[in-house]
């Protein structure tokens, strides 16, 4: 599925892992479409009920992930590279805490009928990858629930 590792102290990586019984095109629309991002985004137990993305590289993406307790977190960032349907590169980080941005690299390469995703995520603070590991498990579990209602 995927660990954290590091490259240095300071700079903590997180890479998972996944291959989706779907085509690539579809599952990398999954990742540059808000009405398909509101659907999958975020650990099992939140929802993402607003999402605003201007997939180019200089775009935005700002979005909010809702805890099952009604709780909103605030998502933004930009698109660094853009590359259909073979790569996105982005950051991210909480509104609240903007010092903490993290850069997210996620390839997608078709396998057997199905694609190969990988997500590398770096981060500013190594304080905020806790917890991490879990979130993008639980996205893509939804992910994979998802493509699969869809296809």
């Amino acid at each position: 599925m995927g660990a954290i590792g590091s490259t240095s102290e300071s700079a903590p990586e997180l890479v998972v892992t996944r291959v989706f019984d779907a085509p690539r095109r579809l599952v990398f629309e999954a990742w540059t479409k808000p009405e398909h991002m509101m659907r999958w985004w975020g650990p099992k137990s939140y929802s993402t009920p607003a999402c605003e993305m201007d997939v180019r590289p200089g775009g935005a993406i700002r979005l909010c992930m809702r805890s099952s307790d009604g709780v909103d977190l605030w998502v933004r960032g930009t698109y660094r590279e853009v590359v259909p349907p073979e790569r996105l590169v982005f950051t991210a980080c909480n509104e609240a805490d903007p010092d903490a941005e993290t850069v997210i690299t996620v390839t997608f390469v078709e396998q057997a009928g199905g694609t190969l995703l990988t997500m590398r995520q770096s981060f500013a603070k190594p304080e905020v990858s806790r917890g991490a590991k879990e979130g993008w498990n639980g996205s893509f579990d939804r992910l994979g629930d998802y493509l699969n209602a869809i296809r």
